[in-house]
């Protein structure tokens, strides 16, 4: 295992059952953290299992910083789903309609999410009934890729596992050539042909750690929660404030104790024969609410300032700024997403390398792919319009276009203004009499023969 936790093991080498137990409970150990991680996204955190032999109040508060933060980088990162093209417009069409069959910008949001949250996540290729080329996305925690101890650490093998409930093992093992059936003594059986003709896992990550979003800030969110918690305690424990009655003097009972109703009231009695003045009076509650909430905004910027997620509740980002001053803001997010672009970038790569190589989607390579992801954020479209417009004639149609984030192809965009641009002229020549036969029917086809 090198830096990041990445699995290696030479290419010449067959897999044996006690290496390959050796990298499944690797793995296992690994799964620890990552649903640890995970419980945290789904509010679960530590401070929840802490129990307290106490009497006063011990209220438990989860403001949940691990879900918010994930939510808020994956929706500036991929809420806007990038845009995937070929050059070649037929080509094109074909992808367009394989990524729409696959839901492949949804699933590319989910492994996306959980990369945030664990770190990493993986793809996987394969084959349906009908030899249809499918995707799936697939958890760290059942899944893993063995790269080969090259200075390149080319993928050799795919390996997905499960256990059942009496802890019997099940998976698969795929090679570039073949696959098997992995049976609970770790051996590889049922040697088949893989039909991707390559090993199909292809692991997403943000960052070569593979640390997940929030993974960096866990004692901070920890601290927050107690905190806050503590916060609660002290509130409800000095909820009531409690009457002080000094130097009054009242009847007895037969047991020498002051008549007065205190039961069930909040009161304090202590007589005074020789107090020379009575005092009523509330007890006054220890005050530490400025310290407390001090230590809570402390904490909340460190959590934000440390995960580099910007915080849109802040106050910095109401009012009417401009396009400029919120990019300032928004700049070490902005950092974060082009990172973790750049990894996505080269994993999506390869990704549809392999597709297209299996053939059943498009004739194309992987280097003609054009990616292009755009940041999930409120945008002014005057001034977007206004750039655009002082594009013209400076830089090709296509790329004028790509400068408006509302225009989601801009190939399609050009042939729609074409297509406009025809009508218009089909429509003068019919206004002016000049149409053709065909143009009076509508069919919408020219010929240069005019009446």
């Amino acid at each position: 295992m090198i830096k990041g936790n990445v699995f290696v093991y030479p290419r010449n080498r067959n897999m044996t059952p006690d290496d390959l137990r050796g990298f499944i409970n690797a793995n296992m150990e690994l799964s620890k953290n990552y649903n640890k991680l995970y419980r945290y996204y789904l509010g679960h955190h530590d401070i929840l299992d802490e129990f307290r032999k106490t009497k006063r109040p011990d209220h438990k508060l989860v403001p949940n910083y691990a879900k918010t933060l994930t939510e808020t980088f994956n929706g500036y990162f991929m809420g806007v789903p990038p845009k995937i093209s070929l050059n070649n417009d037929t080509d094109n069409m074909k992808l367009q309609d394989w990524l729409n069959w696959n839901s492949f910008q949804d699933k590319l949001n989910e492994a996306s999410k959980i990369v945030d949250i664990m770190g990493r996540s993986y793809m996987f290729l394969y084959q349906n009934e009908d030899s249809q080329t499918c995707v799936a996305v697939s958890e760290p925690t059942e899944s893993f890729v063995i790269y080969d101890d090259t200075v390149a650490h080319l993928p050799i093998a795919y390996v997905r596992y499960s256990f059942d409930d009496n802890n019997n093992l099940s998976g698969s093992y795929y090679t570039q050539s073949k696959a098997y059936t992995i049976d609970t003594a770790y051996r590889l059986l049922d040697e088949r042909i893989n039909p991707i003709q390559a090993v199909p896992g292809i692991e997403f990550y943000a960052n070569e750690e593979r640390h997940g979003l929030f993974e960096p800030v866990m004692t901070l969110i920890d601290a927050f929660d107690k905190a806050l918690s503590e916060k609660a305690n002290n509130v409800s424990y000095f909820d009531s404030a409690y009457l002080l009655l000094l130097g009054l003097q009242f009847p007895h009972d037969e047991n020498g104790d002051p008549i007065v109703n205190i039961d069930g009231n909040d009161m304090i009695v202590a007589e005074d024969a020789d107090a020379t003045q009575a005092r009523v009076e509330f007890l006054n509650k220890p005050d530490s609410d400025g310290m407390q909430e001090h230590y809570l905004d402390r904490l909340n910027d460190l959590i934000y300032q440390v995960s580099n997620v910007a915080n849109l509740k802040d106050d910095s980002f109401s009012g009417n700024s401009s396009g400029v001053a919120i990019q300032y803001k928004l700049l070490p997010m902005l950092n974060l997403a082009s990172t973790k672009e750049r990894k996505f970038t080269q994993s999506l790569r390869k990704l549809f390398g392999r597709v297209f190589d299996i053939g059943t989607v498009v004739n194309a390579k992987a280097q003609d792919l054009t990616f292009k992801f755009i940041r999930n954020m409120p945008v002014n479209l005057e001034d977007e319009a206004d750039t655009a417009q002082k594009l013209n004639g400076i830089v090709s149609k296509e790329t004028q276009l790509k400068s408006l984030s509302f225009v989601d192809d801009a190939k399609q965009e050009i042939k729609r203004i074409a297509d406009e641009q025809t009508e218009q002229v089909k429509q003068s020549r019919i206004d002016y009499g000049v149409a053709t036969d065909k143009e009076m029917n509508g069919d919408g086809s020219q010929t240069a023969e005019a009446r």
